[in-house]
């Protein structure tokens, strides 16, 4: 037990004799003090916080995106010219198709 939890409960005992209620009170407190300070628990170690991402990190980032953001634009483009091409050669094969159905 601490000294301040042993003279605080001296201090109830010596004011329960007496019958002093100003004595009894002030060893009240002090009894409720002791024991909140032997009762709050205390932090020893240090929490790891998380780290945020540096300004070298972010740039990075932003330019994977815009690099990624362009390459699937250049996707897009020959997806197109695919699709335009393959549409281009079915009408001409469709057309030499119609002119040798018709004998030329």
């Amino acid at each position: 037990m601490s000294d301040a939890l042993r003279k605080a409960e001296d201090a109830v005992r010596d004011a329960q004799d007496s019958a002093d209620v100003a004595r009894i009170v002030a060893a009240v407190l002090a009894t409720q003090a002791a024991q909140q300070q032997t009762t709050t628990p205390t932090c020893q170690h240090q929490h790891p916080h998380p780290r945020g991402r540096s300004a070298g990190e972010w740039i990075g980032i932003s330019c994977a995106i815009c690099i990624g953001g362009v390459g699937i634009a250049f996707a897009s483009i020959a997806i197109a010219i695919g699709g335009i091409s393959v549409a281009i050669l079915a009408l001409v094969l469709r057309h030499i198709w119609q002119d040798i159905r018709k004998g030329r």
